[in-house]
């Protein structure tokens, strides 16, 4: 019974023998694995094994390194730290160090460890496991690296915000100083910036920042009354085709009329892109009450004119038709140029009088249904003796048919004479003037082209203004007033049509004008 007992309990040791082995074994092949380089040392420091991964970040092999010290791996003073701390505390947790390889190089690792204790309790070493920190001090660098240039970036980006500021103060203080009002407006149609003299002038307020204002009409200062608490009135001048708009603002200010040349423009940067709009209000008060003084004087003289110019006209006409004696061939010719300079005389005057008139609002119109070809024959009768003498060739292509139409005869036979004048008296011997009448949608189409000297492309803009003459126009006839396609814009656009002008200097002109076939009242 006892041998069988003894038997038993040998099986059992002889179990947990095997059982013991297998533990070891695997915690060796544990100990192999580890990606993790990992070393047990005995209580004095002593290397009693390594894994792999140790001779993988040193460069030693196992048999260089088991039997001597962590001295040849680390520092004295790490060596003596770890080995304090690990028999204290029973462990070192991510501790920085440098280990050194066989190869003299450095390496940043973290060092932890754990202290080995048998089952008396008794120390028998610990374990040592590195960590390589390589990768995580180049991206530190790279982080220092990077924040170093983020750093000197911010600085650039205060630096050149200084500079904006300081712009901004400049620009707002030449902004606020300008005598003339000034309003902008954010690309999202908001006002955001006024001056001193908008804010005087117009009347406009703080409250009234953030507002958006009405694109209609491109903007038109008619889309401003919300904000521009002053009475106003405008009236449209011309449209550019960047965008740029011109208008005259009457502005009842301190119980007076001021007068302003509105200017509406785009605000661009250097890349072209578009900011907002800027209206800029010049004040022409002065020049307006000028120009009425010069109409006024102008309209004085040529009534003071006209009486003595009629009487010499007469007297040099009854001279001529042979009332006062017969003259002979020197006198009637001498004569016959005074008749013609007096006539010429006549034509300004009257020029001037229909001008003034026109700025007084008296230049009256008088409509009814009218043949537009007796308007064309009675203009192209006045100027057959001319066409003849240069050997010019009249080409005229009228629309079978054409409706009469409301129109004021007289002023519209005044514009095809000018029309046609101006197209005969600049274009050369044996050229070709070409006028063509049409219906064209719900209007009067007419155009009259000539092959004369064409206008300067930068005199063109100017063509229909008051007293303005074409700088090779002047060169050419040194005799005329400047103001035909004044009058015959204002009659064109008294009869609610609209004219143009195309021309390329040395080839010709082409003048075309709409008028409405019902006239709307």
């Amino acid at each position: 019974m006892e041998i069988k007992n003894l038997t038993s309990e040998k099986d059992k040791i002889s179990v947990m023998l095997d059982d013991l082995a297998l533990m070891e074994s695997y915690a060796r092949d544990l100990f192999s694995f580890l990606p993790l380089p990992i070393c047990m040392v005995s209580p004095t420091g002593i290397i009693l094994e390594t894994n792999p991964s140790v001779e993988k970040i040193s460069g030693y092999e196992a048999e260089e390194l088991v039997g001597g010290t962590l001295e040849k791996l680390l520092n004295n003073s790490d060596v003596e730290q770890i080995n304090k701390t690990t028999i204290e505390k029973g462990l070192v947790v991510s501790l920085e160090v440098v280990l050194k390889t066989k190869e003299k190089n450095e390496i940043h690792v973290s060092v932890s460890t754990l202290l080995r204790k048998n089952q008396q309790g008794e120390i028998i070493g610990f374990f040592i496991s590195f960590f390589d920190l390589t990768v995580f001090k180049e991206s530190e660098g790279k982080l220092h690296e990077s924040q170093k240039a983020l750093l000197n970036m911010l600085e650039d980006v205060n630096e050149e915000k200084k500079k904006a500021e300081t712009e901004k103060e400049k620009t707002m203080a030449l902004v606020s100083n300008f005598s003339t009002p000034i309003i902008f407006l954010n690309n999202y149609h908001k006002l955001t910036l006024f001056n001193s003299s908008a804010k005087e002038i117009l009347n406009i307020s703080d409250t009234d920042l953030g507002i958006e204002i009405s694109n209609s009409d491109n903007f038109s200062l008619n889309n401003f009354t919300n904000i521009i608490h002053n009475k106003f009135s405008i009236e449209k001048l011309i449209e550019e085709s960047d965008g740029t708009k011109l208008e005259e603002a009457i502005v009842t200010y301190n119980k007076e009329q001021k007068v302003y040349k509105v200017v509406t423009s785009k605000v661009l940067d250097k890349n072209q892109n578009y900011l907002g709009l800027m209206k800029i209000f010049y004040d022409t008060t002065r020049e307006k009450a000028i120009d009425k003084m010069k109409s006024e004087f102008i309209s004085i003289a040529a009534h003071q004119l006209r009486t003595p110019l009629s009487a010499i006209k007469w007297i040099l006409k009854m001279v001529l038709d042979g009332d006062m004696g017969k003259l002979n061939t020197e006198q009637q010719e001498l004569l016959n140029k005074g008749y013609l300079s007096n006539e010429r005389i006549i034509a300004l005057v009257n020029d001037l009088l229909n001008v003034s008139r026109i700025e007084e609002g008296r230049f009256g119109f008088n409509f009814e249904k009218t043949d537009f070809q007796e308007i064309l024959n009675i203009a192209i009768s006045n100027l057959d003796s001319l066409v003849t003498q240069n050997h010019q060739e009249l080409i005229l292509e009228i629309h079978p048919g054409l409706p009469k139409i409301s129109l004021d005869k007289e002023r519209m036979v005044m514009v095809m004479q000018n029309l046609l004048s101006n197209a005969v008296k600049y274009t050369p011997e044996y050229g070709k003037i070409q006028v063509i009448a049409e219906i064209d949608k719900q209007s009067l189409h007419v155009k009259i082209k000539d092959q004369g000297v064409g206008i300067p492309k930068e005199d063109q803009p100017k063509m229909f203004s008051k007293f303005f003459r074409a700088s090779n126009a002047i060169k050419m006839k040194t005799e005329g007033s400047g103001l035909g396609l004044f009058l015959v814009k204002n009659i064109i656009e008294n009869h609610n049509g609209t004219i143009s002008l195309k021309s390329e200097e040395g080839k010709g002109t082409e003048v075309d004008f709409f008028i409405p076939l019902v006239r709307n009242i």
